[in-house]
């Protein structure tokens, strides 16, 4: 009969086999697996030393590209703008490097910036009270006789706004550069309300606009409710303009953006899209980009994030002599066909 001694020598016995196989098994097995762990981490240090050797050099030709841009961007824009005028539009939380960048490319096109308009959070506050607000507003502001499309609020204030700063200098239009106490009014009153703030308390008008976007991507519902309304907004602009472009940066320009509204759309309208306005390529992108829709009158999207057509426009804009001559009757150079005719 098999009794309590057996069952315990025999659990013990199988211990003492398994210790016994454990010892073995590592001594015989040590040196081989030690060694080629070690030749593993050699060869991942070795790895990690290429690619933070790739990575400084990689860094160094990103620095020597920029500085070749800086140097040739006087080159590529000089008088490609002469004689224009364009507003800044901006949006909460655009970068003000991208906005600094931007001024300085258009600047060194031979473009005169009118101004900014920094559009402010409350505008796109989706809530009934404030869009309630802005239609009140928007009425009390609209000067006698000027009936605003139909739309939401949003849209007839920013058709409101648009007014106040931009022409397309068509005949029975103000000219370019021209200047009204109404649309003064018309700024002071939406600034005064905190649903937006100017650089200038009487702004000329002008014939180009450049929005620039949030630098952060869209993550919430309110916020991608907030790229919609600016999609909206920049629409009116272009309505009122010869020529619109809605810039980004890198970062802001991804997913749920105004951008990326724009260009998954069906249709595009009139607005250009440029994605890397944070750097100094896209920032003179954004020059040739308000010179090819008055030369063409065909919107395009330029960068280097999702749907962008192409880096830059193709071929490469250059001012002819006659081109940096500007009509007076419509602000933009003569030799270009009139972006309102082609419309």
């Amino acid at each position: 009969m098999i009794d309590f001694r057996y069952h315990l020598v025999s659990i013990i016995a199988v211990f003492l086999a398994l210790a016994v196989g454990v010892v073995l098994g590592s001594a015989a097995l040590n040196g081989p697996i030690t060694k080629q762990l070690q030749k593993s981490v050699v060869a991942l240090r070795h790895e990690e030393n290429n690619l933070g050797s790739l990575n400084r050099s990689q860094k160094g030709q990103i620095g020597n590209d920029q500085q070749f841009e800086q140097a040739a961007e006087p080159v590529l824009l000089s008088h490609l703008l002469a004689g224009q005028r364009v507003v800044l539009v901006t949006a909460p939380g655009a970068p003000s490097a991208v906005t600094d960048g931007v001024t300085q490319a258009l600047t060194q096109a031979g473009a005169k910036v009118t101004g900014q308009v920094a559009v402010q959070s409350m505008f796109f506050d989706p809530s009934s009270s404030t869009r309630a607000t802005l239609g009140l507003v928007t009425q009390k502001l609209t000067p006698i006789g000027v009936s605003l499309r139909s739309g939401s609020a949003q849209a007839q204030a920013a058709q409101l706004i648009a007014s106040a700063i931009l022409t397309e200098a068509g005949v029975g239009q103000p000219a370019a550069g021209s200047q009204d106490s109404a649309g003064a009014a018309i700024l002071s009153g939406f600034a005064a309300r905190g649903f937006l703030s100017v650089s200038e308390p009487a702004m000329v008008r002008a014939t180009l606009a450049v929005v620039i976007s949030p630098g952060s991507p869209s993550t919430t519902n309110a916020s991608k409710a907030a790229s919609q309304a600016l999609v909206a907004f920049s629409e009116q602009l272009s309505t009122a303009s010869q020529a619109t472009v809605v810039v980004g940066s890198v970062n802001g320009s991804g997913p749920g953006s105004a951008i990326q509204l724009i260009r998954s759309a069906s249709s595009t309208g009139s607005l250009s899209t440029v994605d890397n306005a944070d750097t100094v390529s896209g920032q003179i992108v954004v020059a040739q980009a308000l010179y090819e829709f008055l030369t063409t009158a065909k919107p395009g999207a330029y960068g280097t994030g999702s749907g962008a057509s192409t880096i830059f426009p193709t071929p490469m804009p250059t001012p002819s002599p006659s081109s940096s001559a500007v009509d007076p009757r419509s602000g933009h150079p003569s030799a270009s066909p009139s972006a309102t005719g082609a419309r």
